[in-house]
């Protein structure tokens, strides 16, 4: 095996993606990770970085082009951090992704899974409801948009392939009302300035927006000024909340929104239900593929309607109040107690009395409220990208949980954590993965599991 150094240039084949939608590809044995790249590509790259047995390239020249590669019709595909596949033929994306959950069933799992191909979209542009724009200046110029990837530089937005367009709309009144009454935005090296963040969401049932402005202070500079300006500019705007955040962090929300303008919640539909969502509610970002995720769910669950389904990591409780109609009771956990109160508006909302909520860790509260019930016929978990909590893993194969569906935004953890039900006596289903984020490396998988054993 030769020498390698930083700056020497190769010719390499592209024969497979890493996690992070790098190309892979190999020089004198080496793996050599290329960024922009795809499998059957044939590129000249410059090593910019090197261990021992791994090395990372920058492409300087595409010589022979995958069959999958496309165009890529943003214009900061390769600046954006938000994005890191519009170079690739969607139907390729889908491909992959599933690979990549297959993958992970296999070496971090050690399943023999059935993987299923992956549900796409048949429209896969402008699925966004909601973005989190940071404000700054460069050379004096205030700047809004994305954070280039790896970094905290700004790309200036102009156009976006994957939010709703009403976003784009809004944030581009938003910069041009800041510019135009001289509201200082945020410089984070200094930690001085006003305005953070613009968070944008947007009803697509509706086709109503939100504005939730971070600022660093307590006081927002014209802000009478600014809420005219806007409601003028986009009727579409409804209501215009304030959030602070004084520390120096990479969190963009502070510890509280106060709506200083217009209506409380925004409203949106998924399948037959109304969700009220508030400044700080989570809320899937993709509602069309939401109601196909939650239609799996559904259909794994495999309900008779004398069910109690306990709905762990519920949010705002969208996937137990989605399966209501089809259960005897719904109980919901999730340890912030403002997307709890969320949940309950939203059974009220929908005139649902069969669903409970409780604000506390699944882990702690599920053993409380097992041994209220003989058995717990189901439970749903969607947990953050960790993955479960150990602990509740514990408790639920203790509570010998018939039926147990898993939605998970991380193969890796999902892996891991279906590895341990498999050990303790449930059977495994199809992992289904569902593309909630095209163009992007993220992919969402469902699975369903029951008991089999003890």
């Amino acid at each position: 095996m030769g020498t390698w150094k930083v700056g020497q240039e190769h010719i390499i084949d592209i024969t497979g993606l890493s996690h992070e939608a790098s190309g892979v590809g190999r020089v004198e044995g080496r793996v050599v990770f290329v960024p922009e790249t795809i499998p059957g590509d044939r590129v000249k790259v410059r090593l910019v970085h090197l261990k021992e047995r791994l090395g990372y390239g920058e492409l300087i020249e595409i010589l022979v082009a995958s069959t999958d590669r496309r165009r890529q019709n943003c214009p900061h595909a390769f600046e954006c951090g938000g994005c890191q596949l519009q170079h690739m033929d969607y139907d390729a994306q889908l491909r992959w992704k599933r690979l990549q959950v297959a993958d992970a069933m296999e070496r971090i799992g050690k399943l023999d899974a059935q993987v299923r191909p992956t549900l796409g979209m048949d429209q896969p542009y402008h699925y966004r409801n909601k973005a989190q724009l940071p404000l700054g200046k460069r050379q004096g110029e205030l700047v809004m948009g994305f954070f280039r990837k790896g970094s905290h530089d700004i790309v200036d937005l102009h156009i976006c392939e994957i939010q709703h367009p009403l976003i784009t709309k809004l944030a581009f009144a938003v910069k041009r009302s800041v510019q135009d009454l001289s509201i200082e935005p945020y410089d984070e090296v200094n930690h001085s300035g006003v305005l953070r963040h613009a968070v944008i969401r947007v009803s697509f049932s509706e086709e109503k927006l939100m504005l939730i402005l971070v600022t660093r202070t307590s006081d927002l500079p014209a802000k009478d000024e600014l809420i005219e300006r806007l409601t003028k500019d986009v009727p579409e705007l409804v209501s215009v909340a304030h959030n602070v955040n004084p520390n120096v962090t990479n969190v963009i929300l502070g510890r509280e929104s106060k709506v200083i303008w217009g209506e409380r919640y925004l409203m949106d539909s998924i399948g037959h239900l109304r969700y009220a969502i508030s400044p700080g509610s989570f809320f899937q970002v993709n509602p069309i593929q939401t109601k196909v995720l939650y239609d799996l769910v559904r259909e794994g669950m495999q309900l008779s309607g004398c069910e109690t389904i306990f709905d762990l990591y519920c949010g705002a409780g969208t996937i137990g109040l989605y399966l209501a109609s089809e259960v005897k009771e719904v109980i919901g956990v999730e340890t912030f107690a403002a997307a709890v109160e969320d949940a309950r508006y939203n059974a009220e909302l929908n005139g649902i009395q069969v669903a409970k909520f409780h604000v506390g860790k699944a882990e702690d509260i599920l053993p409380k409220l097992t041994n209220k019930h003989e058995t717990i016929d189901g439970a749903i978990l969607d947990p953050p990208r960790k993955g479960c909590d150990s602990s509740l893993l514990e408790t639920l194969v203790t509570s010998k949980v018939t039926q147990i569906c898993y939605v998970s935004c991380n193969p890796s953890t999902l892996a891991r954590d279906l590895r341990y039900f498999y050990e303790n006596g449930y059977a495994i289903g199809p992992v289904q993965p569902v593309d909630m984020f095209p163009w992007t490396r993220h992919v969402e998988c469902v699975v369903s599991m029951s008991r089999v054993k003890g």
